[in-house]
């Protein structure tokens, strides 16, 4: 295994509302740093970006788990 630090990304692709996407974007900046008020920086840096993506072949199978549970 490589111990050398690298930059990730973790992409999640979902169905919501502008508002539950925004909730979505504070509950998982939470999750990585709980204590938002401490002195910078964090253990580990990140960033969060919202966006809507180019490609939605990628989340196809959320699309179609979506329009079976609201059957749309």
């Amino acid at each position: 295994m490589n111990d050398e630090r690298e930059l990730w990304e973790v992409r999640v692709g979902f169905v919501a509302t502008e508002q539950q996407a925004e909730q979505l974007k504070e509950q998982i900046a939470r999750l990585l740093c709980p204590e938002p008020d401490h002195a910078p920086p964090c253990r580990l840096p990140w960033q969060i970006v919202l966006s809507r993506p180019d490609d939605t072949e990628v989340y196809e199978s959320v699309l179609i788990q979506d329009r079976i549970e609201h059957r749309a």
